[in-house]
Formats: structure tokens, sequence, C-alpha cells
């Protein structure tokens, strides 16, 4: 896996949704999120998790170390006894306690075995105890650049589900069917959805914190593609056309003391508190447009003069393998730079 990073990053990406639910609020009805003081809508930040943790489970076929730990439909306390049995601590499943040892034997393995646990971190104390890591990688909620108009749509489905009382065979099901009325064979659903709606997600990345998981420079190369490519592999008809618009912009802490151990110590610990950085790009409408329907009716403007020093801005932006590249100091096209 390598060394861990050394560098405290932030980033900030924009992705759209154009007539699909971004994120269902299961308190809603699964309608799209949106904050009820100014419609604006919003998407989680464990949404965003899921999706990196698809695309990495999926390119990387869910293997070690790049396993995911947080599957869907599975038990999380399973690869937490096996933390303990591949690293010989006696703990059986029965209850016995771990020592401190023990738990920091098997918070390791699980480290070193899974990315999410490495990248987000992870509750390992449901069972077989695994001790609690806080990930380096943390990512806020994401709002739209203006409001979003959710919309709950009938639709119909040809067919019916009837749980037919008494029917033991297809065949009962069949004698059932040619007894009912045509239009009784139908069934009303409804669908939740949004026309357009352009997110900002921000995030952020802790060196002190990757020491403790071992998030490696391979690591953050993993996630830069992972988070540019997130929906590619999550398509479903219920999100409609999702996408991440590029670039991502990463701002990366270098520091500028020229004793090289100070220099360092700037570099992990920051050179700019992150909402100076995240107020370097603006984002707005195109004259004239009044209900945004497309990426193309934003602007999208990076302040490069206001960057502050020992901060290095970068671009993510696809790379011709089919992965993610940062491009360090050049703007790519799409973006006003002033």
């Amino acid at each position: 896996m390598g060394n861990a990073i050394t560098n405290r990053y932030e980033f900030l990406y924009l992705f759209d949704c154009e007539n699909g639910n971004p994120n269902g609020d299961p308190d809603a009805g699964n309608a799209p999120r949106i904050d009820p003081e100014d419609l604006h809508g919003l998407v989680s930040d464990v949404a965003i998790k899921r999706r990196i943790r698809n695309y990495v489970e999926a390119a990387g076929g869910n293997q070690m170390p790049n396993a995911i730990f947080v599957e869907h439909a599975t038990n999380l306390n399973r690869p937490i006894m096996r933390a303990h049995e591949e690293q010989a601590t006696g703990v059986d499943p029965a209850g016995q306690k771990a020592t401190k040892a023990n738990v920091e034997a098997a918070r390791q393995w699980m480290c070193a075995s899974f990315y999410d646990v490495r990248a987000f971190g992870a509750v390992m104390s449901t069972g077989p105890n695994a001790g609690q890591v806080r990930g380096p990688v943390q990512v806020a909620f994401s709002r739209s650049i203006d409001p979003v108009l959710p919309m709950d749509i009938s639709i119909t489905r040809m067919a019916v589900a009837e749980n037919v009382k008494g029917a033991k065979t297809s065949d009962d099901f069949l004698k059932w069917e040619m007894e009912q009325p045509e239009d009784k064979l139908r069934t009303m659903g409804r669908k939740s959805l949004i026309p357009y709606g352009l997110y900002l997600g921000k995030g952020f990345i802790s060196a002190h914190l990757a020491r403790g998981t071992g998030f490696s420079e391979d690591d953050l190369s993993l996630f830069w593609e992972a988070l540019l490519k997130m929906f590619e592999l999550d398509r479903s008809a219920s999100k409609g056309l999702m996408s991440v618009r590029e670039p991502i912009f990463v701002f990366k802490h270098v520091g500028t003391d020229t004793d090289q151990a100070q220099r360092a110590r700037q570099a992990a610990l920051g050179c700019a508190p992150a909402h100076t950085l995240f107020d370097l790009v603006e984002v707005a409408k195109k004259g004239g447009v009044e209900s945004p329907r497309s990426f193309s009716d934003y602007t999208v403007t990076f302040n490069q003069s206001r960057l502050p020093s020992g901060v290095q801005a970068g671009f993510v932006v696809s790379a011709d393998g089919g992965g993610a590249e940062v491009l360090w100091d050049t703007a790519p096209t799409g973006v006003e730079v002033k």
C-alpha cells in the first residue's frame, strides 16, 4: 500500500442529475432531499461514500487490500471476527472480551485489508471488537447551486403482484389471472424526480488521520478515480442521468518554510482554512437562464490569483487509460481562470 500521505487536501466537485432522484429522503416518502427553507437540493455524505465504495468494489473485484468492509446486505461482524482469526488474538464469538492489544491487532488488519476503513473509518466494536477508526477522508452534504423542483409523477405498471389466497402452484395463479377483468391486471405507481439540478460537494483529507489508517498515495489516486467515475458504474432508472462534471478541484497543502521539517509540518497541518479555498470556485447561471436544464447553463470560475501561498491547486480529469489524473497548476478547458 505504501506510506501514508503527508499532505492535507481539500477538494470540491460538481455533479448533476437530469430527470432523476439524486438522493431520496426516507422521511419524505423517498422524495428528493431538499432544504425546506430555500428549496435547494441536498445529497447526503453517505450517499456519496456509498457510490465511491461501489466503484472501488467493482473496479478491484472486492479483493484485499482494496476490499470493501461496508458491503450491501452483509453482517459487519463477520470480517471483524475474521480479523481476530487472522491475527490469532484468541477472541471467540461467544463474547470473550478482547484486550487492548487484541483490539489493536484486529484494527490494524482491518485497515490493511479494507479500502473504506482506511479512507472513511468505521465503528468496529459492534460484536467482536476491533475498535473504532476515524477516517482521513470526509465529505459534507452536497447542495444544489439553485433551487430544485421535486416532482411526483404517476406511472402505470402493466401487471400486478397479487398474493392470491389459496394459490399453491403456478397453475393456480394462471387460473386466477384468467378470471380477472383485463383492467384489474394493471396498477398505478409513483416516481419522484427533479427535472435538473447541479450540485456542489466539498471534502477534506487529513494527513494526520491518514497516518493512523495507512491511507497512501495509491489510495488517494484510487479515490480521485472513484470520485470522478462514481456514477458511471452505478446507474439506475430512479437516478436518471447523474454525472460528475470535470474537473474536480483539489487543494494540496505544501508549505512555504525553507526548513524542510517545518515545511513538512505545514503541509500536514495546512496553510489556509478550508472555506477560503472553497470560495475560490464560483458557479453561477449564465445570463438569461431562468430554469437551468443542463450543465452548459452554468459558468465555472476559478480565482487562481487569490490562491494562498503554500497551497497548490490541482484539477482531476479523465485519464487516457480510463482512470483519473491530477493536472497541477494547469486549468483544463471549460473553467474560466481569473
